[in-house]
């Protein structure tokens, strides 16, 4: 796929006040001790590189000495509020290594990497300016997926875990080649369940680098998870292709290893799989999803343009004519979530009640 064709400087939405009310209302909204922008007067930065001496587009950034103790201390309180309880007593207990900038990308995040000096683990949180359409697909990610994520949110500051994994482009790169074909096979299961996951939630731009792979040994065998991990091109974007991860070139390998151990029907059945899953975590959450579902139906977090060429897009691909009237993403992925729920309940129309 072109990859021109997704935004390179997709606008930043704000936070209206009805999400600020749902994130209240569950959790993720909690005053925190420092901003994003409090993180952007940093004084000088060096360039970070990976063990390949590669430029990784991440700068360590450092920041004048009366600063730098007073912002190692907000972080860590930030990380408590985020795992812990926000007590104060276990704050002597950690130490901020690092503070990195990401210089590439919408979101242009920090990455702080938090050490526990009691037993030196060490895990990561992630700064970023809030953006609505962001929110939308973490909360999605929680609620729809196989995997729950933590977040919090405070005016116009998103705090984000670290998701663990391998992330897919290094996955291709050093461990592909070298696992089983039984390894293979289950892997091409779930990037089957992970495509149409992300197809369905209009989750978009999950190219290699955007995801990770969780392999979990199990007895003498070895399972896999493909979990997102940036969510910047939730519902923005008007083309469809960017919400189908088999029609970026860095999955070529991924798609390759489909054909080659999973016949159409396993394919189509893993994609039924999933569609069940997610209606029965749409149908499982109830008030939960359906008021964030209203919140986004009330907001604006795409263009006119692109709404418009998505529903052409669908409307060709489905042949479902409900789209049609949709005037937003929100209202968009409401018709999508339910031709899933639709679907789910009358295949299981048979079970005895």
């Amino acid at each position: 796929m072109d990859e021109k064709l997704i935004s390179r400087k997709k606008p930043t939405f704000p936070i209206n006040e009805e999400l600020y009310d749902y994130l209240s209302t569950y959790n993720r909204s909690i005053k925190i001790p420092i901003f994003y922008d409090d993180l952007l007067r940093f004084s000088g930065s060096v360039t970070v590189f990976d063990k390949y001496e590669k430029d990784t587009l991440w700068i360590r950034v450092y920041y004048p000495e009366f600063e730098q103790k007073e912002i190692d201390m907000s972080l860590k309180r930030m990380y408590n509020i985020l795992h812990g309880d926000g007590s104060e007593e276990v704050l002597e207990n950690l130490i901020v290594d690092e503070i990195d900038y990401c210089t590439f990308g919408n979101s242009k995040p920090f990455r702080v990497r938090v050490r526990n000096l009691l037993n030196d683990n060490y895990t990561y949180i992630y700064v970023k300016k809030a953006d609505a359409s962001r929110v939308y697909g973490l909360e999605f990610e929680h609620l729809l997926s196989p995997n729950s994520i933590n977040f919090l949110i405070y005016k116009d500051t998103l705090i984000e875990e670290h998701v663990l994994g391998i992330p897919g482009d290094m996955f291709l790169e050093e461990n592909l080649s070298g696992i089983s074909k039984t390894e293979k096979q289950r892997l091409s299961k779930e990037f089957v369940k992970f495509n149409e996951r992300s197809t369905l939630r209009l989750l978009g731009d999950m190219r290699a680098y955007n995801y990770v792979i969780v392999p979990t040994h199990d007895f003498d065998q070895v399972q896999y998870r493909i979990r997102a991990m940036d969510f910047d091109q939730q519902s923005y974007e008007g083309n469809l292709k960017v919400y189908r991860p088999q029609f970026f070139k860095d999955n070529y390998e991924f798609i390759k290893m489909v054909e080659q151990h999973l016949g159409k029907e396993s394919v189509e059945q893993y994609k039924k799989e999933e569609r069940s899953a997610l209606a029965k975590r749409l149908k499982a959450t109830g008030n939960r999803i359906r008021r964030l579902m209203e919140c986004m139906k009330n907001d604006t977090i795409s263009t006119k343009e692109n709404v418009e060429m998505l529903k052409r897009d669908l409307i060709e691909y489905t042949h479902d004519k409900e789209f049609k009237d949709c005037k937003n993403m929100g209202e968009i992925i409401q018709v999508v979530f339910n031709f899933v729920v639709r679907n789910y309940e009358s295949a299981n129309t048979y079970i005895i009640r």
